[in-house]
């Protein structure tokens, strides 16, 4: 019975549906690769995806950003997260990938 309980309220003792990655889109904006990845969290995803740049010495440099929205659909977080990625872009552009690090949070 607790049992029952525990799945109609969503407390179900195991993490396997918690904080699973989506499957996402990619789209190229301003000579960076921008990945959707939402996470799934329950019934609802969070927004997730990351940015990757191939540098001129053949390297590739990968920007992961994961923001608080939640959304119900996972259309409207993969939607939302290559905006938020072009709108990284946009704004840290000469920053972005500046720095050594192959890959970091943004």
């Amino acid at each position: 019975m607790a049992s029952f309980f525990s799945k109609l309220f969503g407390f179900s003792g195991g993490s396997e549906k918690e904080a699973q990655p989506a499957a996402g889109k990619a789209e190229n904006y301003a000579d960076c690769l921008i990945r959707a990845a939402p996470i799934r969290e329950g019934s609802q995803y969070r927004l997730a995806g990351s940015i990757e740049k191939t540098m001129p010495d053949g390297t590739t440099k990968v920007r992961n950003f994961i923001r608080a929205d939640l959304f119900s659909s996972e259309q409207d977080a993969i939607d939302s997260a290559l905006r938020k990625g072009r709108q990284i872009v946009d704004e840290q552009r000469s920053s972005l990938f500046s720095d050594d690090t192959p890959t970091r949070s943004v």
